[in-house]
């Protein structure tokens, strides 16, 4: 199966001139989202991985799946004022301003082997961010993964110095 046939590309969207790549016609196959499943799982699975980090909202999807089947916990990044208890935050840089993101303070263990997971890579300001969180809180990264990365956007220049995965590029 080839997982590119299945993502949707939405014209315009969220802004004019934007190809917006749309897992959820990934998502309600259920053949595609058990392979897209699967092979996050077999790249992820002997790094000794315990907490996946997911950032919202659709790093959630996966991430919550990738940690039930690696026996990991799951953390979710999310944006402001989204955590209940006490939350680390930190700001990163958009196309057209900034914005912030935060974890909760207790949410990693300083030594967690952590896979941080996102659907896309763009330009690597928000998984940096998320990086820059899991780090604060003592995580050590072990491996980041992506369904799509956008790679004409250079997201993983960003990224150096991390193991990186991505099942589709673009």
């Amino acid at each position: 199966m080839d997982l590119k046939d299945l993502i949707r590309d939405v014209k315009d969207f969220p802004i004019e001139g934007i190809v917006f790549k749309d897992i959820t016609t990934l998502l309600k196959n259920p053949e595609g989202f058990n392979e897209t499943l699967d092979n996050l799982y077999n790249i992820s699975k002997d790094k000794g991985i315990t907490k996946v980090v997911g950032i919202e909202s659709r790093g959630f999807i996966f991430g919550g799946a990738l940690a039930s089947k690696l026996n990991a916990g799951f953390v979710p990044i999310r944006k402001p004022g989204k955590l209940p208890a006490e939350t680390v935050e930190e700001e990163y840089e958009l196309e057209y301003g900034t914005d912030k993101m935060e974890i909760h303070k207790d949410a990693i263990e300083p030594g967690d082997k952590i896979l941080l997971h996102d659907d896309l890579l763009a330009t690597g300001g928000t998984m940096k961010a998320a990086c820059n969180l899991v780090e604060k809180l003592g995580g050590k990264i072990v491996q980041i993964s992506f369904v799509i990365d956008l790679t004409f956007l250079n997201g993983k220049d960003l990224l150096k110095g991390y193991e990186i995965h991505s099942l589709i590029e673009y």
